[in-house]
């Protein structure tokens, strides 16, 4: 009986061998062209940074002192002129407050419906505010609201004491996310953005922050996007100061500023059939010439630029045949979202190239990487992406191999 098992055993791996021999293990490459009709040109690549080329030159005759429009998803700039520039940014340094108050929000220490009480300190503030006092508490989603809708300085310097103790320290906290980010234009001196002496960012450093705001935290445009509304059981009307929100279509924020010395600044950001831009004004000789010229950038950018979706994190690419492992077959995925932006109308000329073995030799590991997908426009390469293991394949052996003989005839006999 033990030689007749044994002999069955041998038999078993043997044609569990022969089979995996079988499979062929050629590399191939090979290209998908949805049209190649178009003439390319220049291009950015997905997650890349804000340009270093951001100086564009002043084409469109902007008469603010300055100005920039990035993609948000990429950070390409696509216009700027004067962009390090440092100038006062007026209540558009409420983006770096926002900023924070939303990261306290995803670490837990804040929830949308903590009670935030006012000191004597943030009552005292001027400028824009909704007259806080010191015997009244706000929910956070309320302080939220007055501060990105009507510029609150009283709301946003009590937010600020709650998280850091003092406005001070909040300050303090600005300005380590302000290097963090890159922003090397930038000294913070206050929360909110009133007139004070070396209290200085440029445009690049502007768009840096709103790009980090809408990016990590898109929940924000939940208030960004609100034109009317009103607190305290409706006893507090507010207006949005950004006159976009209601007037330009897709407009979902995100801040203005002004002040006697600051003059008109605004942070303007806009969806378009999967397009978001962000156009950064400032030192605009008028409010409205802000708004005119933050227009004319958005405008500009949904008419000469797409941005194109090729694949998601984790979406199937194909499967491959795996060798001498416990699974036959392995679904190979890409590494992270993939999307270019590139000129209007070209979408269709993208050709792609998958570099990928069609048989690989177990174990493999989950989040290996095992192949690569590049993307091109005529001449000119766009990005590439590594393809990975959707999940881990063991190699088989005498244990494994002996479960799956189980297995398999367990199912047979049911």
């Amino acid at each position: 009986m033990k030689k007749i098992l044994r002999t069955t055993y041998l038999i078993i791996v043997c044609l569990i061998l022969i089979s995996n021999s079988c499979i062929a293990a050629n590399m191939y490459t090979w290209s998908v062209t949805q049209d190649a009709s178009s003439s390319p040109t220049s291009v950015s690549t997905v997650n890349a940074k804000v340009s270093e080329k951001d100086e564009t030159g002043n084409t469109l005759n902007l008469q603010s002192g300055s100005a920039i429009l990035i993609e948000q998803t990429t950070g390409q700039v696509l216009y700027g002129y004067n962009v390090h520039e440092k100038l006062r940014p007026a209540s558009v340094t409420k983006v770096m407050s926002i900023l924070l108050i939303m990261e306290q929000i995803k670490l837990g220490k804040l929830d949308y419906t903590t009670k935030i009480s006012c000191s004597k300190n943030a009552a005292s503030m001027g400028g824009s505010q909704i007259w806080l006092d010191t015997s009244e508490t706000l929910s956070v989603d309320e302080m939220l609201k007055a501060i990105c809708v009507v510029s609150a300085n009283d709301c946003v310097v009590a937010m600020a004491e709650h998280i850091a103790g003092t406005e001070e320290a909040f300050v303090e906290l600005m300005n380590a996310k302000a290097k963090e980010l890159g922003m090397n234009d930038t000294t913070f001196k206050n929360c909110h953005g009133l007139d004070e002496d070396g209290h200085v960012t440029s445009t690049y450093d502007i768009a840096l922050m709103s790009k980090e705001l809408l990016n990590k935290y898109p929940e924000i445009t939940k208030y960004t996007t609100i034109y009317m509304d009103s607190l305290r059981d409706g006893k507090s009307s507010l207006v949005n100061t950004n006159k976009l929100v209601r007037n330009f279509n897709g407009c979902t924020g995100l801040k203005t500023g002004s002040t006697s010395q600051a003059l008109f600044n605004v942070s303007a950001s806009a969806t378009r059939d999967d397009l978001s831009l962000i156009a950064v004004i400032m030192k605009g000789p008028t409010s409205a010439i802000r708004f005119e010229e933050a227009e004319k950038l958005l405008n500009y950018g949904f008419n000469n630029f797409e941005y194109r979706q090729l694949g998601t994190a984790k979406e199937k690419v194909k499967d491959i045949n795996v060798e001498k492992g416990i699974s036959k077959t392995l679904e190979i995925v890409f590494e992270k979202n993939v999307g270019v932006l590139i000129p209007k109308g070209q979408g269709s000329s993208i050709s792609q190239t998958i570099s990928l073995s069609d048989s690989m030799p177990a174990p493999i590991l989950e989040g290996q990487t095992l192949g690569k997908i590049t993307y091109t426009l005529g001449e000119n390469k766009l990005l590439e992406v590594n393809l990975i293991a959707k999940e881990e394949v063991k190699k088989i052996d005498m244990i494994t191999m002996a479960c799956k003989i189980y297995e398999n005839w367990f199912n047979l006999l049911r």
